[in-house]
């Protein structure tokens, strides 16, 4: 028999709510229990302005029941992390009334399925349909939740007052909540883990940070820092967006625990994370729970999470499991924990599920819950899953009804198996009797199941994988999902985006869970990957490179091309060096603008990445820029006098001529542009400098550009000769690039202006010339894009990607023509340098393959 594990328990936690296991419910209470808080903070962030005391909260509460008056009706409220949100729904709990809380997109599905008497939504505020109940309501009805956080059922579960009561009593006493606590809704609140963070805090007096913000959002981590956070929650993806973002490395000072849910994580995360927080003075509790069960179940208890990951651990205060055996199951052996259904018991226990409004007068019909997982007590009395009873996935912390997804795609004609992919969704299409349309498969995917295309994988067999007895091999529909064959994206519009985006990187084997960034791509490649979507998805989100290839989606073209403001200045600035080099036109300062967008685009596709990763990606992106030249210029100083080795090699700024001199310095843009790359990877390698880059995205760059003052007005000069075509002379202006891709703010923007006015003039004793400098900057940091006609933002596009090589080549033909025909020779300096791009990346596409 399995050993009993006993922890201490917390004292009883007093509030001025029933004990749960009364069937005293909630009207008339709810907001007295805040009340009792008195001018304690409650609410900060969406719709709570500065801050929103507990008393403040109770009045508000009060208010919106006095709304609803005192007849008891089924509210349906859309959830949202909003202050008002959280009103309605707890003004609707303290008028007596059951509440269906739903996700926004889920609302109409439900509405209609239920009937509500009275709905509430953040767009359209309260809407009463009528005086009187529609349905009859059991007295111990308070809240309906979605069995699977989707849109495709009506399938309700049935929460009473006292499950409500017993499962937030549950989580103060073992994640120890006090009033000193506060909470980000990271969550959604309709989901129940979401709704449980509420619940508990708002329970112990503790404070919620109310936010829409992704944890990958620069403004997240402000707020939490400011708010000093006590604690956070996540699913298993959330965890993979904390690995992003370098959570191991934020200043998180008052950071108590990490509370994991939603899903398994693996193992060898668990133990991870678990050794960051030993680390960085929290502690992580996994946790296993259920909608039926008010949200939790289990946890695992911190001390044990490194030496037992693989656990969901013990039940909550005042649950307990069973394991019943399982015919399917063979008996366990004399030396094994005995294998079977979890079984749990508790006061937090639904009352049963509702699939028709009739449902919603019943009182209980569940006693334990049967929760479909096969498991076991281990010897030392921890609970472990081993498996999965019923046909029911959980991707991304949303439970997926398979069978549900079969039958919705067979009324539409496509004969379909779904399987349990562990962190996605399996999904083998038959094309034996027609093509697949992926694009219709998904979007009924997605409708009914609310997981975006990077969560499922469709694989498409000639015929379906069948066992002995002519049923599905589920087994064999899951080992599809390992085949080679890449996942494509299904875009709504039709187009494979993945197949695009891969093929333009020479990644054949792309996903759609890889991203641009994490497929290698750069600022070179950068431009005609952006482009060649814009023409088929129309407008792209600006985050699109480290946003997974399968959620790349779109309305199809539109009229013009947008074009980002850094690829614009690309183009118009190596324009403007050929241009002015070759006497058609004076703009000089092209290439200082250019520096700075180097900065830019080194903060987009080189900062989104893990520290090591990002070295290597850094350097590969160096080595696309030095092999060429280096290879270029070797050749061309075979019959050029004035170069040589020292050019070759990209060393002129150290070992050439101290001051200007043609044609050694012709290729210092090169140099610089190398230098100041490998100098930032360089340090963003060191730890501490990482982990403030992440900590203060905008603030690092903007203090190197202070930095870079130094050298700009010479207080520091370790060089003699030549002060503006050098790496440390004009650090400033690629750092100020760099602070402008993280400037999130308007008051950072206004920053970056002040300084390029402030420090340009004077530079270049030129005043065309910086201000051709100063234009440029600003364009970089106001404007994100302009929409030009189609040929036109294509020519922008492949002057922009082949400005390298137009900067490289154009040297070698200008001068026959600059006197005589300006015109001719800034066009064969652009024109040698497009096909010196095509060339070389013909060249690369075979040595590819």
């Amino acid at each position: 028999m399995p050993r009993p594990l006993s922890l201490t328990a917390r004292p009883g936690l007093r509030t001025s709510l029933p004990p749960a296991g009364d069937r005293t419910r909630l009207a008339g209470r709810v907001a007295g229990h805040l009340a009792g808080f008195g001018d304690r903070v409650a609410l900060v962030g969406s719709g709570a302005g500065p801050g929103l005391s507990y008393s403040a909260l109770a009045g508000r509460v009060r208010d919106a029941a006095a709304r609803l008056g005192t007849t008891r009706r089924l509210v349906l409220v859309e959830g949202a992390n909003h202050a008002d949100a959280l009103v309605a729904y707890l003004g609707a709990l303290e008028a007596g009334c059951p509440v269906l809380l739903t996700a926004p997109g889920a609302a109409p599905a439900l509405a209609a399925a239920y009937d509500p008497d009275v709905s509430w939504s953040l767009e359209a505020g309260l809407a009463e349909h009528r005086d009187a109940p529609a349905t009859d309501l059991h007295p111990d009805l308070a809240l309906l939740l979605s069995t699977s956080g989707t849109t495709g059922s009506p399938k309700l579960v049935r929460l009473s007052h006292a499950n409500l009561l017993a499962n937030a009593r549950a989580i103060v006493d073992y994640l120890a909540i006090t009033v000193d606590d506060v909470a980000p809704t990271v969550l959604p609140m309709h989901y129940c883990y979401g709704l449980s963070v509420v619940h508990s805090h708002l329970l112990a007096g503790g404070r919620l940070l109310l936010t829409e913000a992704s944890v990958v959002e620069d403004g997240f981590w402000e707020q939490a820092r400011e708010q000093r956070i006590t604690s956070m929650a996540g699913v298993p993806y959330t965890f993979e967006l904390l690995d992003r973002v370098g959570f191991g490395s934020l200043d998180l000072p008052h950071l108590r625990y990490v509370t994991q849910a939603g899903g398994r994580l693996a193992p060898d995360d668990v133990r991870r994370h678990a050794r960051l927080g030993r680390e960085r003075g929290w502690e992580l509790y996994v946790m296993y729970g259920q909608t039926e069960a008010t949200a939790r179940m289990a946890f695992l208890p911190p001390l044990l999470a490194e030496d037992a990951p693989e656990t969901i651990g013990i039940p909550v205060p005042g649950g307990s499991f069973t394991v019943e055996p399982l015919p399917e199951r063979p008996l366990a052996g004399p030396s094994e924990p005995e294998v079977g259904e979890l079984v749990y018991h508790g006061p937090n226990v639904m009352l049963g599920y509702a699939e028709s409004p009739a449902d919603l007068a019943l009182g209980r019909t569940v006693t334990a819950l049967r929760t479909g997982d096969v498991g076991r007590q281990r010897e030392d009395g921890l609970f472990e899953i081993v498996g999965r009873r019923s046909r029911v996935a959980k991707v991304f912390g949303l439970r997926v009804d398979l069978d549900h997804v079969e039958t919705r795609l067979a009324a539409r004609g496509v004969v379909a198996a779904a399987a349990d992919g562990g962190d996605r969704l399996v999904l083998a299409v038959c094309r034996g009797a027609k093509p697949v349309d992926a694009s219709a498969v998904a979007a009924v995917v997605e409708a009914e199941t609310g997981l975006p295309p990077s969560g499922v994988r469709l694989v498409t067999p000639d015929e379906l994988p069948r066992l002995p007895t002519g049923k599905t091999d589920y087994r064999a529909v899951r080992a599809l999902a390992d085949a080679p064959e890449p996942v494509r994206s299904a875009d709504p519009a039709g187009v494979d985006v993945v197949g695009l985006v891969g093929g333009l990187l020479r990644h054949p084997d792309a996903t759609a869970d890889d991203t641009f960034v994490g497929l290698g791509g750069d600022s070179l490649s950068y431009v005609e990957v952006s482009l060649s979507l814009e023409a088929v998805l129309g407008t792209l989100p600006s985050d699109w490179p480290t946003r997974p290839l399968g959620t790349l989606t779109g309305a199809g073209p539109r009229r013009g091309r947008r074009v980002e403001g850094s690829v614009l200045l690309r183009a118009l600035g190596i324009v403007a060096i050929v241009g002015t080099h070759a006497n058609l036109f004076t703009l000089a300062g092209g290439a200082h603008v250019l520096l700075a967008v180097l900065g830019f685009n080194f903060a987009r596709f080189h900062l989104r990445t893990e520290r090591r990763q990002r070295t290597r990606h850094v350097l590969r992106a160096a080595a696309r820029i030095a092999v060429p030249s280096i290879a270029v210029i070797g050749l061309v100083s075979l019959w050029t006098p004035g170069l040589g080795w020292r050019q070759a090699l990209l060393l002129n700024g150290l070992v050439g001529p101290d001051s200007w001199a043609e044609p050694a310095w012709h290729y210092w843009f090169i140099e610089t542009a190398l230098v100041l790359m490998l100098a930032a990877a360089a340090l963003l390698a060191v730890p501490r400098v990482d982990g403030w880059a992440r900590r203060a995205p905008f603030w690092l760059p903007f203090a190197l550009c202070v930095a870079g003052l130094l050298t700009r007005y010479e207080l520091v000069e370790p060089f003699d000769g030549d002060n503006r075509h050098r790496a440390h002379v004009v650090l400033w202006l690629f750092a100020l690039g760099w602070a402008a891709a993280e400037a999130t703010r308007r008051r950072h923007r206004l920053l970056l202006s002040l300084v390029a006015a402030a420090t340009v003039p004077g530079f270049f004793e030129d005043p065309a010339r910086e201000g051709m400098v100063v234009a440029g900057l600003l364009v970089l940091v106001w404007m994100p894009a302009v929409r030009l006609p189609a040929l036109a933002a294509r020519t922008v596009g492949v002057l922009a990607a082949a400005s390298m090589w137009i900067y490289l080549l154009h040297w070698q033909v200008y001068p026959y023509f600059e006197y005589s025909h300006p015109w001719l020779a800034t066009l064969l300096g652009l024109g040698i340098g497009v096909v010196g791009w095509h060339l070389a990346e013909g060249l690369r596409a075979r040595l590819a393959r």
